[in-house]
């Protein structure tokens, strides 16, 4: 057997390199990297050294880097996906965050952490976390609740089958998520003869798996006895690159679809079965759809709490759900018939057992009248002298933007408004992470998905507060000629979780700047993003805005605009209750008479 003798860094880079996806181009598309005395020396020297066929890139902060490989992956339906290191201790837990948003999203990302010295020689090594009753563990061990796969890398040849288990699982459809391979700092370093054939280029495939034939007559049977069914499109219609295949299916059968945050556009807003939005931020056509369905089909959907009511809308008295996923943890909530499968393969053998069977699809008014209201509350404002709302900002960039734009967000005030308003054309022109409603991926995720498709306008939806807690990969952006166009809305605090509060009977506290210990501070955050480099302004109204998204698009480099807005307006139409408990017991009668709401809305729950 012929080998090759490699540092255990140099033996990992160079087998990540050579991992191959089904369309020739390696799996790992680079690693982002921050360096500190766990990584430097092994993990650097080896990236150095393997730097022209695994990039490396430079973030400014170990969360944020992350949250820019996961939105790439997201943004290629998990085709492909890139890897993160940083040093022991304070660098490595910073990435937990982001591990828990990939793994709540079921989204591919590799985290190689340094680790502490294997051979305990200069225990404690600065950073070292000492557990007093368990000398195995370490910082890194937060990990393995958010990570798909965990390994700690002690030897130099337990590369050989921990990276193979980790490529299995960052391609495996099913059990896809972050994986972390902590890597002992002195270990990186050491020497080994690894097998040559270990470094031969693989091709993983992404497997398509062929539903049960018990499971599937079940599925089948559930259909056919069907009255009103929907679909409810999740995330999974993406990652399968289903999306022509549900197109098909449902315009054969005449079944409304119905879409989720990750599913939404996987289908034209402007198809006549895309009865739109569904559940907490839901539009009012697909809530009518779904309260009378009797056959509930999830597709790639993991019914999150947003996407059901909190489990109240389908309030049909003979309702039963079938859940196509590939994922039998997903298939099998809330008593669903199940069907584990691909969504692709799933749905083409569905249509084929159906025959020419066909259902009455809902009333066309329905959704007619729901994009004549939204359409209401994204017009540009008759008054130019009061401050727009979020709607009306959502409709400047919507005015503005074309068919390939990527619209993005991920928590607060915009995730909601968007998904119910935002009018997704192509797949894949709508990336929300609202899995894990993470604030601060939104800059860094912009940053992921304009690398995953250079030729789409990607424009990055944020609130204040978020550009507050992570604005520094808007610099990163910047230094490497990544276009990305940010609009900031500043409500001036946190709007969304403040409209929260006052919605269950409190009083308006620590949310707003105006209700806090601290005294409004009137950020300049144009001159903020300036001072990163990026072509920066601050306009006064929604027409000013519409212009300088014009202006943004004919750009090369990366624009900032900042718009004021008022904190307190809502789209008002559609959306669902959310079961948010409230306090049995207070002094404030608001919450008293919200707990009366809140305990009615308990006994409406099917």
């Amino acid at each position: 057997m012929k080998t090759i003798r490699l540092t255990a860094a140099q033996a990992m880079m160079r087998y990540l390199a050579n991992q191959m996806n089904e369309d020739g181009v390696p799996y790992i598309a680079g690693m982002w990297a921050i360096f500190g005395h766990g990584n430097v020396a092994g993990i650097g020297e080896a990236l150095y050294g393997i730097r022209d066929e695994l990039p490396t890139y430079r973030g400014q902060n170990e969360q944020s880097m992350a949250h820019a490989a996961i939105a790439y992956a997201k943004q290629l339906g998990r085709r492909r996906a890139m890897a993160v290191t940083s040093s022991i201790g304070p660098g490595a837990l910073n990435m937990v965050t982001a591990a828990a948003l990939a793994h709540v999203n079921r989204l591919p990302v590799l985290f190689v952490p340094g680790d502490v010295f294997a051979n305990r020689g200069p225990d404690p090594v600065l950073q070292q976390i000492e557990d007093f009753g368990d000398g195995t563990m370490s910082a890194n061990d937060c990990f393995r609740p958010v990570s798909r796969y965990f390994d700690r890398i002690m030897r130099p040849e337990q590369l050989l089958t921990a990276l193979p288990r980790a490529m299995r699982t960052l391609t495996d459809p099913a059990d896809c998520g972050p994986v972390t391979l902590a890597f002992c700092q002195d270990v990186q370093a050491e020497a080994y003869d690894y097998p040559e054939s270990f470094f031969a280029k693989k091709t993983w495939r992404f497997r398509r798996p062929e539903p049960d034939v018990v499971e599937f007559e079940a599925a089948v049977a559930a259909l056919k006895a069907a009255k009103n069914p929907v679909i409810v499109a999740g995330g999974g219609v993406h990652f399968s690159g289903a999306t022509d295949t549900l197109k098909a299916f449902v315009e054969k059968h005449q079944i409304p679809v119905v879409e989720t945050q990750a599913g939404k556009s996987a289908l034209a807003w402007d198809h006549s079965l895309n009865f739109g939005p569904v559940g907490v931020t839901g539009a009012e056509s697909a809530n009518v759809v779904s309260e009378k369905a009797d056959l509930v089909i999830g597709v790639g959907t993991r019914f999150q709490d947003f996407t059901t009511g909190s489990w109240a809308l389908f309030k049909n008295p003979d309702r039963k759900i079938l859940a196509l996923n590939v994922q039998p943890y997903d298939s099998a909530k809330h008593d669903a018939i199940p069907l584990v499968a691909d969504a692709k393969i799933g749905l083409e053998k569905l249509s084929a057992a159906l025959g020419n069977h066909k259902f009455v699809a809902p009333d066309a008014g329905l959704k007619a009248s729901w994009f004549a209201k939204a359409d209401a509350v994204t017009a540009a404002p008759t008054d130019s002298n009061a401050l727009p709302t979020d709607m009306q900002v959502i409709g400047a960039v919507q005015r503005a933007s074309r068919d390939n734009t990527v619209v993005m967000c991920a928590a607060g005030t915009m995730p909601g408004e968007l998904h119910q308003l935002w009018k997704s054309k192509l797949p894949l022109s709508y990336h929300m992470e609202y899995g894990f409603s993470c604030m601060g991926y939104e800059i860094a995720g912009g940053l992921g998905i304009k690398m995953a498709e250079p030729d789409r306008d990607v424009v990055v939806m944020v609130g204040d507060g978020s550009y507050m807690m992570m604005n520094s990969e808007l610099a990163t952006a910047v230094g490497m000629g990544v276009k990305i166009t940010l609009v900031i809305t500043d409500n001036r605090g946190y709007g969304c979780i403040n409209r929260l509060q006052m919605g269950t009977g409190g009083a308006q506290f620590n949310n707003l700047y105006a209700h806090t210990n601290v005294s409004p501070i009137g950020i300049d955050f144009a001159a903020h993003a300036a001072s990163m480099g990026a072509r920066s302004q601050k306009v006064s109204s929604i027409s000013e805005l519409e212009a300088a998204l014009d202006a943004a698009r004919a750009a090369t480099e990366t624009t900032v605009i900042v718009i004021d807005t008022d904190p307190y307006p809502t789209t008002g139409a559609g959306g669902y209750w959310w079961d948010v408990a409230v306090p049995e017991v207070s002094a404030r009668a608001e919450v008293n008479q919200a707990r009366v709401a809140y305990e009615a809305a308990l006994k409406e729950r099917t």
